[in-house]
């Protein structure tokens, strides 16, 4: 993490990458030195049901990108229903620009297992899974080695330090699918099939691993478990806002000084951020940013100041997401980068629901053409009329987040698209390069 350095934002504390600089933090005698496995033995001396009730209290939103309250997931796991439960950790981050779970795994992958444990304590499940995207070979490695230590420690097996309870821990390498970031694509993935998204519902809460109880929670949520038992619900909630309470790790990238990940509580403002960053490249203004990532709607320099919280992006048009901050300037083109995102989501696609195999299909087509110089007015709306067919209409929320940077883009940048079409800006592609092209 980088270390604020001006402003309001110097007097905060580091919490979920307190670790971070901290010589060889992956290793398990470092992380016992500095609070680790505290928090464990602090849960296994509640009843399961009052953990579930603390991080209810705590506010805890999902970190993987929708906010959901964690709590509220984790109470919808029946109990006594005679079936195994199962917590299965969303490592498979691909969202384009995000970058927080990975250096948190590869820094602090105790701070995962520790949490894993006493989420799998709260939900009564005694087998637990990491789902890694399949390409973070140096974190998996990390992830292996910190659950072989957890093991040796006896914080993982049998009767994990005296108290009864029994958790088997797995870590699971995907093959690099953006699919599989969707939970219940993930779930068939891990089971040895094909990664797609099932019908919902029923959902992983009654029917999710092997059509048992599953809780599927992202990194970056897990590992702000153990904090919480540790300092307590009230605690939790004097950073952040009321409805987005607690700190947040924001992925910085693009037209800026010094990208990265920088913890701060929710409610922090893009200026902050950028301020943090060391603000914009020399000879780049601010044009348009991502939130959350490319799945979430662009916002422009006018929105510098909104709170970036769940509630207040959303009031803004577009998503908190999972805070991958994607900074383009006037030297960017807003047409160029929807196409490359269109290529992507068109390229992951899982081909399953004809919405979303089509319709990126084409939008990439369509969005080469009018970067080509070949364009016409009535692509604009054949744009619009492709996401109105995705939007809401796909299998899962791929479709969703494939359509918003395209409604986006044109809602605030139209002008680029007649640009190119009525022949004010220099193609991108030459006419011969239309052919074939997807």
């Amino acid at each position: 993490m980088s270390n604020p350095s001006q402003g309001a934002l110097a007097k905060l504390t580091p919490v979920l990458t307190k670790r971070w600089l901290s010589p060889d933090a992956w290793k398990i005698g470092v992380y016992e030195r500095l609070d680790g496995y505290t928090a464990l033995r602090k849960a296994f001396a509640a009843h399961p049901d009052e953990l579930i009730q603390l991080i209810k209290d705590s506010g805890l939103r999902g970190r993987g990108g929708a906010g959901f309250p964690t709590g509220m997931k984790w109470g919808f796991i029946p109990q006594n229903d005679g079936k195994p439960h199962y917590l299965v950790v969303n490592a498979d981050e691909g969202e384009p620009g995000t970058c927080k779970d990975l250096p948190l795994m590869m820094a602090d992958p105790h701070s995962l297992v520790e949490g894993i444990i006493i989420a799998a304590y709260a939900i009564r499940a005694n087998f637990a899974a990491i789902y890694i995207r399949g390409e973070a070979m140096h974190a998996a490695r990390r992830l292996r080695n910190a659950v072989d230590e957890a093991y040796r420690r006896g914080y993982l097996g049998r009767n994990i330090l005296g108290s009864g309870f029994d958790l088997d821990l797995v870590v699971h390498s995907g093959a690099g699918a953006y699919i599989c970031g969707e939970e219940t694509a993930l779930l068939d993935s891990l089971e040895g099939y094909r990664g797609q998204p099932r019908l919902k519902p029923p959902f992983p809460a009654t029917h999710g691993l092997y059509a048992s109880p599953t809780v599927v929670n992202n990194v970056e949520t897990i590992c702000s478990v153990p904090y919480i038992v540790l300092g307590g619900a009230a605690w939790w909630k004097t950073m952040g806002t009321e409805k987005s309470p607690g700190p947040k790790i924001y992925s910085i990238s693009g037209r800026v000084n010094n990208p990265g990940q920088y913890e701060c509580s929710l409610g922090v403002t893009l200026r902050e951020l950028l301020d943090l960053a060391g603000g914009m490249q020399d000879g780049h203004s601010l044009r348009f940013w991502t939130p959350g990532g490319s799945s979430t709607p662009l916002l422009t320099a006018e929105h510098l100041d909104v709170p970036m919280d769940f509630e207040s992006m959303a009031a803004a048009g577009t998503m908190l997401g999972t805070t991958a901050v994607q900074i383009f300037s006037d030297q960017d083109c807003p047409v160029y980068a929807t196409y490359r995102w269109i290529e992507f989501y068109h390229h992951e696609s899982c081909g399953k629901c004809t919405p979303c195999r089509e319709g990126n299909y084409w939008m990439a087509r369509v969005l080469r053409r009018i970067l080509s110089g070949a364009g016409t007015h009535e692509d604009l709306d054949t744009l619009l009329d492709a996401c109105d067919n995705l939007l809401g209409r796909s299998f899962c929320a791929l479709g969703d987040g494939a359509t918003s940077p395209v409604t986006s883009s044109l809602k605030y940048f139209k002008q680029d698209y007649l640009d190119y079409i009525e022949g004010r800006k220099a193609p991108m592609f030459g006419a011969g390069e239309l052919v074939g092209a997807h």
